[in-house]
């Protein structure tokens, strides 16, 4: 159950940190990001501009693409399905 399970937990230990400082969201600790909630709307409620900048941010930090659109909505829905989709897509 380690290995992979421990490398998806170490990388949104770590996306969590990096979205929080990027996006300068000083209200909310990262700690207390469930890696389930959503990452727009009501979960961490960011906008359109925020996923932008965090697009920017995860091809410069991981090396990953992402262009369409509705694809980007499912790979940004939650912390959990960005570690996933940069598990298999990215480089550190």
């Amino acid at each position: 159950m380690s290995g992979k399970n421990d490398k998806k937990a170490e990388l949104a230990h770590r996306l969590k940190y990096m979205i929080v400082e990027r996006l300068e969201l000083e209200d909310i600790n990262p700690e207390e990001i469930p890696d389930d909630s959503p990452i727009f709307g009501e979960g961490l409620g960011l906008d359109s501009l925020a996923a932008l900048d965090l697009v920017i941010l995860l091809e410069k930090e991981f090396n990953i693409k992402i262009q369409d659109p509705a694809q980007a909505r499912k790979i940004l829905s939650t912390i959990d399905t960005l570690a996933e989709y940069i598990l298999s897509h990215g480089s550190d």
